[in-house]
This record gives C-alpha cells, structure tokens and sequence, in this order.
C-alpha cells in the first residue's frame, strides 16, 4: 500500500483507492473544505482516509500486570498487554473482554478507559486502553498470536524483552491517577447500539 501526505493541501492518497466501495465506479478527486479527498462521482460515497482502532487491556491480580509475548509480527518476541483490533460490528469494551479471553484465557471486566495513544500515520491508529478487573482463570497463550502469558511485577520486567509502548501502559497500572472513564450504563438519554464512556 502506498501513500503519499501533501501537507500545503492536507491531501492523504491511497493507491487503494480508486474504485469506491458502495458502487465500483472510479474515484474522482474533489476539494473538501481544503482537502483533496477520493469520492464517488455517481453516488455519495467519500474515502474520508483509513483508519484503525485497537483496544489494550491492563489486568492486575495481586500486584502484578497480565503479559503475553507476541508469537507473530509486528513485535515478535516482545511482551505486551493483551489486546488487539476492534471489530466493525463489535461495542470496544466487549472487544476488549474478548481478546484477553482469547489470547490468554483470563476472565476479565472492564472497569474504566484509563489511557489513550493517537499515531498519525497512513493508517491513523487510534488505541483505548482499559483498566479491567481480574475474574478468574490461570493465564494460558493461545499458542497462535502469543507463546506466553503471564501476571508479572515490575521487577520481573525490568528483565524482559517488553514492549516500550506497554512499558508506559505500565506506568499507568501502577501510577496512574484517579478517575478515568467509566461505562455509562444509565444514560440520561437512550442511545441503542452506543458504547458510552463518561469522567
């Protein structure tokens, strides 16, 4: 996939798109509000860019932090929190229970967004990073995305090959301030289908 960012017009272009996808006819290049954007000359589709968001989950059971060691690329080798890419059709704190459940078999809930991290890049990367509560179950790697699983302390860390990204969402574990945000089970106005976090 190649992509080149014009920064005098804020144009991002993907040689991937060029057919849209609701309808197949080729993309043409329109100024948006001062961005150059891919959109469908026959009906209303636009390319607004590419995207991706993923979800991290911090588990803590008698002071130490759920790791697993990445069994594929990117960062083969390395121990990070459990965590992957949310689904399109999928609420992220049910993505989330998900994904510890899977790559490690401990049972966990979530109790508050606690970190977030923005990387602009040709895929916008988005990732949400939850404080859970440990519910049951001996760590177990899934033996596909991870080979290892585990709760560690920060003593144990300073010995492995941990990811420096995951080394900050440890800092939060452990140092993080009070608050952060919670689910909203109980909104003061219905909103089916919404995942809902608020301070």
């Amino acid at each position: 996939m190649t992509y080149a960012v014009h920064s005098e017009t804020k144009q991002v272009t993907s040689m991937e798109a060029n057919y849209c996808m609701t309808c197949g006819t080729p993309l043409e290049t329109r100024d948006m509000d001062g961005t150059l954007r891919r959109a469908c000359p026959a009906c209303s589709f636009v390319h607004w860019g590419s995207y991706s968001a993923g979800v991290g989950a911090l588990v803590m059971r008698e002071g130490k932090l759920l790791l697993v060691r990445r069994a594929q690329e990117p960062g083969k080798g390395r121990w990070t929190n459990p965590g992957g890419f949310i689904e399109q059709l999928e609420l992220i704190h049910e993505t989330i229970v998900r994904e510890v459940l899977e790559e490690t078999g401990i049972e966990a809930s979530v109790k508050k967004v606690v970190a977030f991290r923005d990387m602009p890049k040709s895929i916008h990367n988005i990732y949400i990073a939850f404080a859970m509560d440990y519910v049951s179950g001996e760590p177990v790697p899934d033996d596909h995305e991870v080979d290892a699983a585990g709760f560690y302390s920060l003593e144990e860390m300073e010995t492995m090959n941990v990811a420096p990204f995951t080394r900050w969402l440890a800092d939060v574990a452990w140092n993080g301030r009070d608050g952060g945000l919670v689910i909203d089970t109980d909104p003061v106005v219905p909103l089916d289908g919404y995942g809902l976090f608020r301070v």
